[in-house]
């Protein structure tokens, strides 16, 4: 499976409540459920007003079909080349 970064615009969901935030996941994770084994949620990082998630899936239009189902904005699904640390530098 190919790995990709999907940004998510949601206004003010960096103050969600925890409840919220669970309800969400739950609602993900049902949709994932449904969708079978060719997509996979790895994890999530919040901000202000963005979510970043990271799914493994073995392409896009799967991305795009659990947005559609689940109702989770994907403004962008950017799949990732390569992933570079600090040990990247290392020689």
């Amino acid at each position: 499976m190919k790995r990709f970064v999907i940004e998510r615009e949601m206004p003010s969901v960096g103050t969600l409540e925890r409840e919220q935030m669970r309800a969400a996941a739950e609602k993900s994770n049902s949709v994932l459920r449904e969708l079978g084994p060719d997509i996979q949620w790895v994890e999530s990082h919040v901000t202000q007003d963005k979510i970043y998630c990271v799914y493994l899936a073995k392409d896009a239009a799967l991305i795009r079909k659990h947005a559609d189902i689940s109702g989770f904005p994907a403004n962008r699904i950017s799949e990732v080349k390569r992933t570079i640390d600090p040990t990247t530098a290392a020689t």
